[in-house]
């Protein structure tokens, strides 16, 4: 009785922990909806579907934990299968690429102002024309642009204001020769805007050929994660007494060690999948320099 209690309370712990983080982690809700149409959303939409799969999860992890400690008297699997089955699949779920979207986003907008600048446009013209079919990625981005244009911005200040936007070395490569093109009048800027786009599709092929790679041992790890998962636990239902040390305070001890030094292997290798941050090209800093080097030189005396 005393271990079927211990377990009731493990996993009602485990289960608000678990419930808090798949809060914090779930898509923000729909805003400026009414009643029937958030119900919708909430029923129908790929956010209601996310967050009944969470749901699902949660509740499939809890009542993993309470029936593994009901079944083999060990109060710890209370806490550790849903820990486990809830976490798990979150470690080796594949991160998202944000470098790899973006330079995906910024090739599509590079090759629509390039199409658009054969008609006579202009680099700034071209660059509010291109807001009307922007990627969704950069859709807000490509806005805020166009509003600074509107607001008497230069096009290098905006330009270099939307690489802050976006924080990313593709980004300033990106915008850098777009701010040297417009800077020159717009002569050459087809021909610039169609080398940046050989520049951009090379780079994706490249970036895409890493991320096939990196993806190789998550698949792997997948694999063995699960053979390994299946394996002890048909061992752990038919093993008889080859698990029983594992029953003492000791034993649950060694095992939380040993599950724990397992997702942190396992977190490791997911740190070492990840792709490393690299140094912008335009920072404010680097920025500021050309402009109090130009300012210096005018007012030299003549």
């Amino acid at each position: 009785m005393g271990a079927v209690l211990a377990a009731v309370c493990g996993v009602l712990m485990v289960g608000g922990a678990v419930l808090a983080i798949a809060g914090f982690n779930s898509p923000r809700a729909p805003q400026r909806l009414s009643s029937t149409g958030l119900w919708k959303e909430l029923v129908d939409s790929r956010y209601g579907r996310a967050v009944r799969r969470r749901w699902w999860q949660v509740a499939l992890a809890l009542l993993g934990g309470l029936l593994a400690a009901s079944v083999t008297g060990w109060p710890l699997l209370a806490a550790l299968v849903p820990a486990v089955g809830y976490g798990l699949p979150l470690i080796l779920s594949a991160p998202p690429n944000r470098e790899l979207a973006l330079l995906e986003a910024l090739d599509r907008w590079v090759r629509a102002l390039a199409s658009l600048l054969p008609t006579g446009r202009s680099i700034t013209d071209a660059i509010r024309v291109s807001v009307r079919q922007a990627p969704s990625l950069l859709a807000a981005q490509l806005h805020l642009l166009a509003a600074r244009l509107e607001d008497r911005w230069t096009i290098q200040q905006a330009l270099y204001a939307l690489a802050d936007d976006l924080d990313s070395p593709d980004a300033d490569a990106v915008l850098a020769a777009l701010a040297l093109a417009a800077q020159r009048g717009g002569t050459g800027a087809g021909a610039t805007l169609a080398a940046l786009a050989e520049t951009i599709s090379e780079r994706l092929h490249a970036l895409r050929e890493i991320e096939t790679e990196r993806a190789k041992p998550r698949f792997v790890v997948r694999q063995v994660t699960l053979i390994t998962a299946v394996v002890l636990g048909l061992a752990l239902l038919f093993g008889g007494s080859f698990f029983a040390p594992y029953g003492t305070d000791l034993g649950q001890t060694l095992l939380a060690v040993l599950v724990t030094a397992y997702l942190g292997s396992l977190l490791f290798l997911r740190r070492m999948t990840l792709p490393r941050p690299r140094q912008r090209i335009l920072r404010r800093a680097a920025r500021a320099e050309p402009i109090l080097a130009a300012a210096h030189a005018a007012s030299r005396p003549t």
